[in-house]
Protein backbone atom coordinates (compact mmCIF):
# COMPACT_ATOMS: atom_id res chain seq x y z
CA UNK A 1 0.00 0.00 0.00
CA UNK A 2 1.06 3.56 -1.14
CA UNK A 3 2.13 5.98 2.01
CA UNK A 4 -0.38 7.30 3.20
CA UNK A 5 1.42 10.62 4.02
CA UNK A 6 3.32 11.04 0.68
CA UNK A 7 4.46 14.97 0.44
CA UNK A 8 2.73 16.52 3.39
CA UNK A 9 4.31 18.58 6.00
CA UNK A 10 3.49 18.20 9.77
CA UNK A 11 3.92 20.19 12.48
CA UNK A 12 3.76 18.11 16.10
CA UNK A 13 4.21 20.07 19.59
CA UNK A 14 5.99 17.85 22.36
CA UNK A 15 7.60 15.59 19.27
CA UNK A 16 10.77 14.15 21.40
CA UNK A 17 9.46 11.84 23.47
CA UNK A 18 6.15 9.69 24.79
CA UNK A 19 3.16 9.54 22.31
CA UNK A 20 4.32 12.96 20.42
CA UNK A 21 7.88 10.81 19.23
CA UNK A 22 5.98 7.88 18.50
CA UNK A 23 3.29 10.05 16.23
CA UNK A 24 6.67 11.57 14.23
CA UNK A 25 8.12 8.11 13.96
CA UNK A 26 5.11 7.05 12.63
CA UNK A 27 4.17 9.73 10.00
CA UNK A 28 7.71 9.80 8.39
CA UNK A 29 7.54 6.06 8.08
CA UNK A 30 4.26 7.09 5.81
CA UNK A 31 6.02 9.71 4.03
CA UNK A 32 5.51 12.69 5.51
CA UNK A 33 8.11 15.33 6.31
CA UNK A 34 8.12 16.49 9.82
CA UNK A 35 8.66 19.27 11.78
CA UNK A 36 7.69 19.38 15.83
CA UNK A 37 9.17 21.58 18.99
CA UNK A 38 9.88 20.27 22.19
CA UNK A 39 10.48 22.19 25.60
CA UNK A 40 13.76 21.30 26.90
CA UNK A 41 15.03 17.50 25.91
CA UNK A 42 17.60 18.73 22.82
CA UNK A 43 19.18 15.42 23.21
CA UNK A 44 16.07 13.24 22.29
CA UNK A 45 15.06 15.97 20.05
CA UNK A 46 18.74 16.08 18.32
CA UNK A 47 18.08 11.96 17.78
CA UNK A 48 14.67 12.33 16.84
CA UNK A 49 16.00 14.14 14.01
CA UNK A 50 19.01 12.04 13.12
CA UNK A 51 16.63 9.25 13.35
CA UNK A 52 13.82 10.61 10.90
CA UNK A 53 16.37 11.88 8.57
CA UNK A 54 17.70 8.03 8.39
CA UNK A 55 13.86 7.11 6.90
CA UNK A 56 14.82 9.45 4.39
CA UNK A 57 12.55 12.54 5.04
CA UNK A 58 13.22 15.92 6.13
CA UNK A 59 13.10 16.88 10.01
CA UNK A 60 13.63 19.82 11.67
CA UNK A 61 12.94 20.45 15.67
CA UNK A 62 12.29 23.77 17.68
CA UNK A 63 12.99 24.93 21.05
CA UNK A 64 9.66 26.42 22.23
CA UNK A 65 7.45 26.48 25.49
CA UNK A 66 4.04 26.16 23.89
CA UNK A 67 2.44 27.38 27.28
CA UNK A 68 4.10 30.83 26.15
CA UNK A 69 1.57 32.02 22.82
CA UNK A 70 4.62 33.84 21.02
CA UNK A 71 6.35 30.67 21.19
CA UNK A 72 3.93 28.71 19.27
CA UNK A 73 3.25 31.19 17.02
CA UNK A 74 7.12 31.12 16.36
CA UNK A 75 7.03 27.42 16.20
CA UNK A 76 4.32 27.20 13.47
CA UNK A 77 6.36 30.46 11.71
CA UNK A 78 9.37 28.54 11.80
CA UNK A 79 8.04 25.55 10.38
CA UNK A 80 6.29 27.36 7.30
CA UNK A 81 10.11 28.91 6.79
CA UNK A 82 12.11 26.18 6.42
CA UNK A 83 9.38 23.93 4.76
CA UNK A 84 7.41 26.20 3.14
CA UNK A 85 4.00 25.28 4.18
CA UNK A 86 2.04 22.95 6.91
CA UNK A 87 -0.72 20.55 5.99
CA UNK A 88 -1.28 18.73 9.05
CA UNK A 89 -0.82 20.34 12.70
CA UNK A 90 -1.03 17.91 15.52
CA UNK A 91 -1.34 19.38 19.00
CA UNK A 92 0.49 16.56 21.41
CA UNK A 93 2.30 18.96 23.67
CA UNK A 94 0.48 18.36 27.59
CA UNK A 95 1.08 18.94 31.15
CA UNK A 96 -0.41 17.50 34.02
CA UNK A 97 -0.20 18.76 38.35
CA UNK A 98 -1.10 16.19 41.02
CA UNK A 99 -3.17 18.06 43.80
CA UNK A 100 -6.18 18.08 45.88
CA UNK A 101 -8.34 21.29 44.38
CA UNK A 102 -8.28 23.09 47.11
CA UNK A 103 -4.68 23.32 47.27
CA UNK A 104 -4.69 24.44 43.66
CA UNK A 105 -2.18 27.52 43.14
CA UNK A 106 -2.57 29.82 40.35
CA UNK A 107 0.89 29.18 39.00
CA UNK A 108 -0.25 25.43 38.62
CA UNK A 109 -3.14 25.81 37.64
CA UNK A 110 -1.70 28.73 34.88
CA UNK A 111 1.08 26.37 34.05
CA UNK A 112 -1.32 23.26 32.90
CA UNK A 113 -3.97 25.66 30.98
CA UNK A 114 -1.43 27.45 29.20
CA UNK A 115 0.09 24.30 27.77
CA UNK A 116 -3.04 22.30 27.42
CA UNK A 117 -5.73 24.73 26.10
CA UNK A 118 -4.22 27.91 26.07
CA UNK A 119 -1.49 27.32 23.83
CA UNK A 120 -3.07 24.85 21.56
CA UNK A 121 -5.52 27.39 20.77
CA UNK A 122 -2.90 29.89 19.64
CA UNK A 123 -0.91 27.77 17.61
CA UNK A 124 -4.05 26.77 15.86
CA UNK A 125 -4.98 29.68 15.08
CA UNK A 126 -1.35 30.25 13.97
CA UNK A 127 -2.00 27.05 11.53
CA UNK A 128 -5.11 28.37 10.50
CA UNK A 129 -3.91 31.73 9.55
CA UNK A 130 -1.06 30.15 7.30
CA UNK A 131 -3.21 27.93 5.92
CA UNK A 132 -6.09 30.70 4.52
CA UNK A 133 -2.59 32.57 3.58
CA UNK A 134 -1.63 30.32 0.73
CA UNK A 135 -2.75 30.98 -2.61
CA UNK A 136 -5.39 28.40 -3.56
CA UNK A 137 -3.12 27.23 -6.44
CA UNK A 138 0.00 25.92 -4.17
CA UNK A 139 -2.97 25.01 -1.19
CA UNK A 140 -2.78 21.48 -0.99
CA UNK A 141 -6.20 19.80 -0.16
CA UNK A 142 -7.47 18.22 3.59
CA UNK A 143 -5.72 20.66 6.08
CA UNK A 144 -6.18 18.46 9.02
CA UNK A 145 -5.68 19.16 13.27
CA UNK A 146 -5.40 16.97 15.08
CA UNK A 147 -5.72 17.03 19.36
CA UNK A 148 -3.98 14.42 21.26
CA UNK A 149 -6.96 15.16 24.36
CA UNK A 150 -7.64 12.57 27.09
CA UNK A 151 -10.07 10.20 28.62
CA UNK A 152 -10.19 12.99 31.36
CA UNK A 153 -12.21 15.45 28.68
CA UNK A 154 -15.27 12.86 29.73
CA UNK A 155 -13.64 10.79 32.54
CA UNK A 156 -13.40 12.26 35.91
CA UNK A 157 -9.80 12.35 37.30
CA UNK A 158 -9.58 13.17 41.08
CA UNK A 159 -6.79 15.59 42.07
CA UNK A 160 -6.15 16.53 38.84
CA UNK A 161 -9.05 19.16 38.36
CA UNK A 162 -6.80 21.84 36.34
CA UNK A 163 -6.01 18.97 33.85
CA UNK A 164 -9.58 17.65 33.49
CA UNK A 165 -10.59 21.38 32.85
CA UNK A 166 -7.76 21.67 30.30
CA UNK A 167 -9.24 18.72 27.99
CA UNK A 168 -12.81 19.52 28.49
CA UNK A 169 -11.72 23.00 26.88
CA UNK A 170 -9.79 20.92 23.84
CA UNK A 171 -13.02 18.76 23.56
CA UNK A 172 -15.51 21.80 23.37
CA UNK A 173 -12.85 23.52 21.16
CA UNK A 174 -12.79 21.08 18.54
CA UNK A 175 -16.77 20.49 18.29
CA UNK A 176 -16.72 24.15 17.63
CA UNK A 177 -13.51 24.77 15.48
CA UNK A 178 -15.34 21.94 13.12
CA UNK A 179 -18.03 24.02 12.52
CA UNK A 180 -15.80 27.31 11.75
CA UNK A 181 -13.15 25.76 10.07
CA UNK A 182 -15.61 23.27 7.57
CA UNK A 183 -15.72 26.26 4.80
CA UNK A 184 -11.99 26.33 4.77
CA UNK A 185 -11.93 22.29 4.11
CA UNK A 186 -10.00 21.87 7.34
CA UNK A 187 -10.63 19.11 9.51
CA UNK A 188 -10.52 19.07 13.27
CA UNK A 189 -10.68 16.03 15.57
CA UNK A 190 -9.34 14.71 18.97
CA UNK A 191 -7.93 11.57 20.43
CA UNK A 192 -8.40 10.51 23.65
CA UNK A 193 -5.90 8.30 25.11
CA UNK A 194 -6.33 6.41 28.61
CA UNK A 195 -3.37 4.65 30.38
CA UNK A 196 -0.46 4.39 28.03
CA UNK A 197 3.16 3.91 28.68
CA UNK A 198 4.39 7.00 28.55
CA UNK A 199 7.02 9.34 30.51
CA UNK A 200 4.02 10.86 32.34
CA UNK A 201 3.42 7.69 34.01
CA UNK A 202 6.69 6.61 35.16
CA UNK A 203 5.30 6.94 38.98
CA UNK A 204 2.34 4.70 37.80
CA UNK A 205 4.70 2.23 36.05
CA UNK A 206 6.72 2.07 39.34
CA UNK A 207 3.58 1.14 41.57
CA UNK A 208 2.33 -2.65 41.10
CA UNK A 209 -0.38 -1.67 43.48
CA UNK A 210 -1.79 1.28 41.59
CA UNK A 211 -1.37 -0.32 38.22
CA UNK A 212 -3.12 -3.50 39.20
CA UNK A 213 -5.77 -1.32 40.16
CA UNK A 214 -5.95 0.10 37.08
CA UNK A 215 -5.03 -2.74 34.82
CA UNK A 216 -8.85 -4.18 36.49
CA UNK A 217 -10.27 -1.56 35.23
CA UNK A 218 -9.12 -1.80 31.81
CA UNK A 219 -11.41 -4.86 30.13
CA UNK A 220 -8.39 -5.07 27.42
CA UNK A 221 -6.19 -5.75 30.90
CA UNK A 222 -3.27 -3.70 28.95
CA UNK A 223 -1.83 -0.25 29.22
CA UNK A 224 -1.70 1.82 25.70
CA UNK A 225 1.57 2.29 23.93
CA UNK A 226 2.33 5.38 21.97
CA UNK A 227 2.02 3.42 18.92
CA UNK A 228 -1.34 3.22 19.67
CA UNK A 229 -2.04 6.36 19.35
CA UNK A 230 -0.21 6.92 16.54
CA UNK A 231 -1.72 4.43 14.22
CA UNK A 232 -5.26 6.21 15.26
CA UNK A 233 -3.31 9.73 14.47
CA UNK A 234 -2.00 7.90 10.91
CA UNK A 235 -5.64 7.53 10.08
CA UNK A 236 -6.80 10.96 10.88
CA UNK A 237 -4.02 12.37 8.96
CA UNK A 238 -4.64 10.84 6.12
CA UNK A 239 -7.58 10.52 3.51
CA UNK A 240 -9.36 8.09 4.83
CA UNK A 241 -10.89 10.08 7.80
CA UNK A 242 -11.81 13.49 5.72
CA UNK A 243 -14.93 13.08 6.24
CA UNK A 244 -14.92 12.76 9.32
CA UNK A 245 -14.36 16.19 11.69
CA UNK A 246 -15.24 17.60 15.15
CA UNK A 247 -15.15 14.47 16.84
CA UNK A 248 -13.43 12.22 19.43
CA UNK A 249 -11.79 8.98 19.00
CA UNK A 250 -11.26 7.60 22.79
CA UNK A 251 -8.11 5.30 22.31
CA UNK A 252 -8.71 3.36 26.33
CA UNK A 253 -8.91 -0.15 26.34
CA UNK A 254 -12.87 0.36 27.32
CA UNK A 255 -11.74 2.22 30.35
CA UNK A 256 -13.63 5.32 29.50
CA UNK A 257 -17.13 2.79 29.95
CA UNK A 258 -15.78 0.58 32.91
CA UNK A 259 -14.70 2.81 35.09
CA UNK A 260 -14.69 2.75 39.30
CA UNK A 261 -12.80 4.21 41.23
CA UNK A 262 -10.25 2.81 43.53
Amino acid sequence: MANRLEGKIVAITGGSQGIGLAIAQRFAQEGADISFCYRSNKAGADEVVQDIQKLGRKCAGFQSDVGLVSDGQKFIADTVTQFGRIDILVNNAGLERNADFWNVTEADYDAVLNVNLKGLFFITQAFVKHRMDVPSSDRKPGGKIINISSVHEELPFPHFASYCASKGGVKMLTRNLSIELAPLGITINSIAPGAIETPINTKLLNDPAKLHALLENIPLKRLGKPEDVASMAVFLASSESDYATGTTFFLDGGLTWNYQEQ
